[in-house]
Parts: structure tokens; C-alpha cells; sequence
């Protein structure tokens, strides 16, 4: 499976239920493992993100997908990136011309 990091900015309405956000993590964990994506981590994070989501998916059109889906329930802004393993990147490396 492709790994993904995925970003987190609250809304106002997340940042006004902050106390919430545990529930919303448990709630994104379930929903993809129904849509096919692998929660690894949720981290609450300092600095210019408030939580930051190490994530699996079959392809880019399903991590897509569960991106918009969170963004869609109005708590959050998400900013995600494909990320590479050492091995793929090893791989992608041997294919520069």
C-alpha cells in the first residue's frame, strides 16, 4: 500500500470543538478503514499544523477520496503528500535518466 502524510488545520468550528478532536480521530479511523485506508498514527501536534496522519491507501484515488471526505465534515483543512519508502525511492531513483 502507498503511504501518505496527511496535515490538519482546525476550522473555527474544529478549534471551538477541540475537545472533540479525540472522537473525530477514532471517527476518521473507522471511516477509512470502511473506504480502504490505513490510519497508522494520529499525532496532535505544535506549530504551523495541528495534527499531523500517517495513512495507507490502495492508490492516490482512494487516499483522495477519505481526504475530501474529512474535509467534507467542516472540523478540518487537509493538506496531504504522498511519501515514499526508502525501497520505492530507490526504485524511482534508478529510472533517472
Amino acid at each position: 500500500m502507498a503511504a501518505y502524510i496527511i496535515m490538519t488545520h482546525f476550522t473555527e468550528a474544529g478549534a471551538r470543538n477541540v475537545k472533540d478532536s479525540p472522537k473525530r480521530g477514532l471517527a476518521a479511523i473507522a471511516l477509512g478503514k470502511k473506504m480502504g485506508v490505513k490510519i497508522k498514527e494520529i499525532f496532535w501536534t505544535l506549530g504551523p499544523y495541528d495534527t499531523v496522519v500517517l495513512a495507507e491507501a490502495p492508490n492516490d484515488e482512494t487516499m483522495t477520496a477519505f481526504a475530501l471526505s474529512m474535509g467534507s465534515r467542516g472540523s478540518i483543512k487537509t493538506t496531504t503528500m504522498r511519501a515514499f519508502r526508502a525501497k520505492e525511492f530507490g526504485s524511482i531513483l534508478r529510472k533517472l535518466a
